[in-house]
């Protein structure tokens, strides 16, 4: 069952295009990694597929609501509402966590919920202490982010995203920003959505792990998907030069 479709997805800043026509298919529990160099294009897919970047020309398609941004002319689907709707159905984990400096771990989690979704705040709170629990940080309800270490931030983050109930859940390079004994306890909270069946798509440079984990892999270069496929074809034997030497980096 299709989640998360993308279709010819393009997009350039000034004269440099960063994308050149990319297609993603993701199934409902996929857990597609996007690996690939630095400016090959990754963390832009990934924004213009919650629309915090606006594709030059492409299409998506999440369960039934599609936008069609055309070719330099978006059609007269892809509205106001209809954006929002898009990004509310999508969560975002980024890199640099991006949670509010004076606001409790608890109140970080809640404020989507309550503000955005309409939920009532003692649900909202009833829900939100169960999935600090879940991803290991219980007892870290009524702590700042500066009281917390990276790693528990962006458990933290994790856990903001999923308080949204979204249909799939995008993460940009998660463990980026992590010293490397933190990055161990992210990758296992990301490790147990799997196991549950999340739909994800997760740019990463941890490539143990998207051997171990994904469902899919895509290797970016210059804008373009050059290579993908099951993550036993990928890492064992590539049929792209680049994606060979990409990886003999990591493994």
């Amino acid at each position: 069952m299709q989640a998360l479709v993308a279709t010819d997805i393009r997009k350039a800043f000034g004269s440099l295009e960063v994308l050149r026509g990319v297609s993603l298919r993701a199934n409902k529990g996929d857990v597609i990694a996007i690996i690939g160099g630095s400016g090959s294009g990754k963390s832009t897919f990934l924004r213009c597929l919650n629309l915090l970047e606006t594709p030059d020309a492409g299409t998506l398609w999440l369960n039934g609501l599609a936008l069609d941004f055309g070719r330099g002319e978006p059609s007269s689907g892809v509205t106001p509402k209809a954006k929002a709707e898009l990004r509310r159905r999508l969560g975002m984990v980024f890199q640099s966590f991006n949670l509010w400096t004076h606001m409790s771990a608890l109140d970080n989690i809640i404020a989507g919920p309550i503000h955005v979704l309409g939920q009532d705040r003692k649900e909202a709170r009833g829900a939100g202490l169960e999935l600090l629990d879940r991803v290991g940080l219980a007892d870290k309800a009524g702590a700042f982010p500066a009281q917390l270490s990276g790693g528990q931030q962006q458990r933290v983050a994790i856990a903001r995203a999923l308080a949204m109930r979204p249909e799939a859940l995008l993460f940009d390079e998660p463990t980026s920003a992590l010293d490397p004994e933190l990055v161990g306890e992210v990758l296992k909270v990301i490790q147990g959505l799997a196991a549950e069946g999340r739909t994800m798509i997760l740019v990463t440079h941890e490539m143990a792990f998207a051997r171990e984990v994904a469902t899919h892999v895509m290797f970016f270069h210059d804008g373009r998907v050059e290579e993908e496929g099951k993550p036993s074809v990928i890492f064992s034997d590539p049929g792209s030069e680049r994606c060979r030497s990409f990886l003999k980096k990591f493994l």
